[in-house]
């Protein structure tokens, strides 16, 4: 057995922690080439992108100690992510089987077992939870009650991440999102999560819903048409960048990590997160999800990277009204 007991988690660090899966996705494009993997998982992929930004976070998540798993393991490693030892609990590393159509987006079948050992005790500044590992037992239940362990003010941000294939009935997998957005600060979701949660009721019907039931912020990611992002204060609507999509594995999970990252350094955009801190937010994320679609497989960017992505857009705003934010 590889002995894993040499990655820092446990002690307060000032960080982030991701609870979550980890497996790999094989990616199938539409010219019929070749399958590729990629580690994926939409947890792991939050903790990736934290990692390229240069944020300490570590991650809990259930892989087994064979050759995907040590894959996944080396690859977040890479990027500066810490792995919890406990994840190290499965039999068989997870995959997924990527379809990826010709309009870039990507469709899923599953092959994946998800438990947590033990109920982790949650000492950072921000934990993260999200998809498969919020709904699939037996360790859906242990993310819940790792997450009303929290202690305040510990920040809690959330991703639905809908996989209809595995959450099953829709009523139960509504009664754990309340569950989850009466303890979240951050609630992030795809107008696809929405339509699957919410049937007929739209982007800003669904915003209000999740803030009624507890959550501070509230995000709606809608492709081309950009993110409306909502509080008790009001809500914005925050246009995409204009740039070319090469595929959309792991914007989603970028835009998370953006809004995390954000959070992270600069706290008092959740303290009263009026009209002008819901843009900061959405800009924020907007530009970091933008540079992973243009680039294939989850793939987010490194701090350089994004600095200068919001530098232009900064230039853009200026000159052109925000009309587009990248100069290409």
């Amino acid at each position: 057995m590889t002995s894993h007991n040499d990655d820092a988690v446990g002690a307060s660090n000032n960080g982030i922690l991701v609870i979550g899966e980890a497996l790999i996705d094989i990616v199938v494009t539409a010219d019929n080439s070749e399958p590729v993997e990629h580690v994926g998982g939409s947890p792991a992929n939050v903790a990736l992108a934290l990692g390229r930004l240069g944020d300490r976070v570590s991650v809990l998540t259930a892989i087994a100690d064979d050759d995907r798993g040590r894959r996944i393991a080396d690859h977040l490693r890479a990027s500066g992510v810490a792995m919890h030892p406990s994840s190290w609990s499965l039999d068989r590393t997870s995959t997924a089987l990527a379809r990826i159509t010709a309009d870039g987006s990507a469709r899923y079948e599953f092959d994946v077992t998800w438990s947590l050992p033990s109920v982790p005790v949650v000492r950072d500044d921000i934990v993260h939870v999200g998809s498969i590992a919020a709904f699939v037992q037996p360790g859906a239940d242990s993310v819940l009650t790792a997450l009303q362990n929290t202690p305040e003010p510990t920040v809690i941000s959330f991703d639905p991440n809908i996989r209809p294939a595995l959450v099953g009935d829709r009523a139960a997998a509504l009664a754990q999102v309340d569950a989850i957005t009466a303890l979240a600060d951050i609630v992030k979701l795809s107008d696809e999560d929405a339509e699957w949660l919410y049937p007929g009721w739209g982007a800003e019907a669904v915003v209000d819903r999740l803030l009624e039931t507890g959550a501070r912020v509230v995000a709606v990611t809608m492709g081309g048409d950009g993110a409306l992002i909502g509080s008790a204060h009001g809500k914005v609507t925050v246009p995409a960048p204009h740039v070319k999509v090469r595929d959309t594995v792991g914007a989603g999970d970028t835009f998370s990590a953006g809004l995390i990252d954000a959070v992270l350094h600069q706290p008092d955009l959740l303290q009263t997160p009026d009209a002008d801190a819901l843009t900061s937010l959405g800009r924020h994320a907007a530009a970091a999800a933008a540079i992973t679609v243009q680039r294939p497989g989850a793939d987010p960017p490194t701090r350089e990277e994004l600095d200068r992505a919001l530098r232009a857009e900064g230039v853009r705003r200026c000159t052109t009204e925000g009309i587009g934010l990248f100069p290409y």
